[in-house]
């Protein structure tokens, strides 16, 4: 079992090849292969890498598959005895990546 774990918009994922995850949105059109080189961590069978802050010769190759927003939050604000409601929503932009290969 080959898994690796990268840092990519702020944050830490593991990721196997051949699954697909949703990041915070990347910069680049569907259907774009992009390289993340950002390795923490790289296992592969019995043996392992692990770098300092990252590994410089491993390499993984991910597929753009679209653009979506995520899940719909909703911020409620009050202030007490001041009559003063603020109701707003968010959703966050996201970026979904299938990984090809991880390249050692």
């Amino acid at each position: 079992m080959t898994y690796a774990i990268i840092d990519v918009g702020g944050s830490q994922v593991l990721v196997e090849p051949g699954k697909f995850y949703d990041i915070n949105y990347v910069l680049a059109n569907p259907g774009d292969i992009i390289s993340l080189n950002r390795v923490l961590f790289f296992s592969q069978s019995s043996s392992f890498k692990i770098g300092t802050p990252c590994l410089s010769n491993v390499v993984v190759k991910a597929k753009i598959l679209k653009h979506i927003k995520g899940k719909k939050l909703t911020i409620f604000k009050i202030k007490p005895k001041k009559n003063s409601r603020v109701k707003k929503g968010h959703r966050q932009k996201l970026t979904r990546l299938l990984i090809q290969e991880i390249i050692q």
